[in-house]
């Protein structure tokens, strides 16, 4: 009997903290986030990941939906050891890596402008008030007085990261810095939003994180932001891009696979309502890699080639992520993966796979709705190729163009659940 009365107890707080949390009307949202990964050498040839000290890192993103209060979530979560953050701030940008001095706002934690968070966990910060619109450009930056190696980031930003030495985190500009694409210990922005605003999250590889596009927010999850911000009178709709650049359903490589990190990137975001999965081909894919040579000569050996799939493996993968984020509640569409003839791991045996998992995707009523990524960009006279102009030459990833179809394709009543 005790037992029951004290999980009756801990059932009734938890009610009490969702009610008044709630009572105001709003919760928090992910207005921006990205799939945060380890920096994984992709094979033989894999760099060594970048450390910094006594430098500060000066991140921008773009906010997917307006608000008036945010609060950040920093991440160490590939970390071994702990990672002190001496000082974090944010503001709107006015241009590049400039701020706008008005709207800098220091960043605390539990009311103290440093931070140590633990190896393996993920960091809330305390809000900020700040007013910014949908589109905003809005930079975060992070002063690292102690030696740190960059353990949890992302390797394909949208937008240049600017690196500076000592706590320049308050500066309005960063003076002659050095600069790279990737954003580091930065998982997402979440802003306080009505009830009925929610977020989708976009889940999969390089295509979806937007490689290939060559213009800055010109992947398919931002182009699919525009299309919904162009609505009127309608609830917002935020859109959180948790691509990762060859990431796969059953295996690791760039990034865990996509079964071991929904946790963390799909389920651990706030006010997540919809789910767009594309992932497969580079299960299809990488086994298949062709031998590259070596500095001094020699050939290598593909490291996955012992990592080959069959459909019906990548089906029983995606009916994983189906499942499991209906337990959360969360809808799940899916997406068909588009052509590859004439990539560097394409094969007629793996072209066959392909066409299964996208026949099931389309047919099998696993999802609850489907976006056919696939005949908005193929090529109608060779269905097995892309369309010349949609692709960046590689015949893999899309341009903007192809981007631009691929979130035409998408329903934004379905996505909206009308």
């Amino acid at each position: 009997m005790k037992l029951v009365i004290n999980v009756a107890c801990v059932l009734l707080l938890s009610v009490g903290i969702t009610q008044a949390q709630s009572s105001n009307g709003t919760h928090w949202v992910s207005a921006w986030s990205t799939a945060v990964q380890t920096p994984r050498p992709m094979g033989p040839a894999g760099k060594s990941p970048p450390e910094f000290e006594n430098q500060t890192i000066r991140m921008v993103v773009r906010m997917t939906i307006g608000g008036d209060r945010l609060r950040v979530r920093f991440s160490n979560e590939f970390g071994t050891a702990p990672l002190t953050i001496g000082a974090a701030r944010l503001a709107l940008v006015r241009k590049d890596g400039a701020i706008i001095p008005e709207t800098d706002r220091a960043l605390t934690f539990n009311g103290d402008r440093s931070v140590q968070i633990p190896a393996g966990a993920p960091m809330l910060s305390d809000a900020a008030n700040l007013d910014f619109p949908q589109f905003a450009e809005i930079a975060v930056s992070i002063y690292l007085p102690s030696r740190q190696t960059a353990s949890t980031f992302h390797q394909l930003g949208q937008h240049e990261t600017y690196l500076g030495s000592g706590d320049l985190t308050g500066s309005e500009q960063i003076s002659n810095p050095s600069t790279t694409n990737a954003w580091y210990f930065l998982a997402s922005v979440e802003t306080a939003a009505p009830a009925t605003t929610g977020a989708v999250v976009a889940f999969g590889d390089s295509i979806t994180d937007g490689f290939g596009a060559k213009v800055q927010y010109g992947d398919w999850p931002n182009q699919l932001v525009g299309r919904l911000g162009a609505e009127k009178g309608t609830p917002a709709l935020a859109v959180d891009n948790e691509g990762i650049g060859g990431n796969r359903v059953l295996h690791d490589g760039a990034g865990v696979d996509a079964l071991a990190r929904m946790d963390r990137d799909v389920f651990s975001l706030p006010a997540v309502r919809d789910l767009i999965v594309l992932e497969g081909i580079n299960d299809i894919g990488w086994p298949s890699m062709k031998p590259r040579k070596a500095p001094d000569g020699t050939m290598r050996e593909n490291p996955w080639a012992k990592e080959q799939v069959d459909a019906k493996e990548i089906i029983a993968g995606l009916k994983q992520i189906i499942d499991r984020a209906h337990e959360h509640g969360i809808r799940v569409f899916g997406a068909t993966m588009t052509p590859y003839e004439g990539a560097d791991y394409y094969t007629p045996d793996g072209e066959v796979i392909r066409e299964a998992v996208n026949q099931w995707i389309r047919t099998g009523n696993a999802f609850d709705g489907v976006f056919d990524f696939d005949a908005a960009v193929r090529d109608p006279s060779q269905p097995t190729k892309f369309r010349e102009d949609m692709q960046t030459g590689d015949h893999l990833h899309p341009n903007a163009s192809g981007y631009k179809a691929m979130a035409a394709a998408i329903d934004l009543k379905a996505l909206r659940g009308k």
